[in-house]
């Protein structure tokens, strides 16, 4: 089983993407996917995560990964950079 986590922030697309490349994967016979999103309250531009988990066997955990076998970043940190002062 392949599993992929994706992080990014609500509005940006991740939680598409993990929805779109399991449909891709559904479309030949005998593969399986599931994809699903986990974030607190629902704002754009909140910090969120989606998982997507690809497999040629029916998926019957649909708990969020502790140890993916990869991973998606779309987000840029919280805090912009400031300046240090010399």
């Amino acid at each position: 089983m392949v599993e992929i986590l994706w992080h990014g922030r609500g509005g940006q697309g991740a939680f598409t993407a993990a929805k779109l490349l399991g449909a891709a994967y559904c479309t030949q016979d005998g593969h399986y996917a599931l994809a699903f999103p986990s974030f607190g309250p629902e704002r754009r531009g909140a910090p969120m995560r989606a998982f997507t988990k690809l497999s040629r066997e029916r998926i019957g955990n649909r708990s969020a990964l502790p140890l993916p076998t990869s991973s998606s970043t779309w987000t840029t940190p919280c805090c912009p950079k400031t300046p240090s002062a010399s």
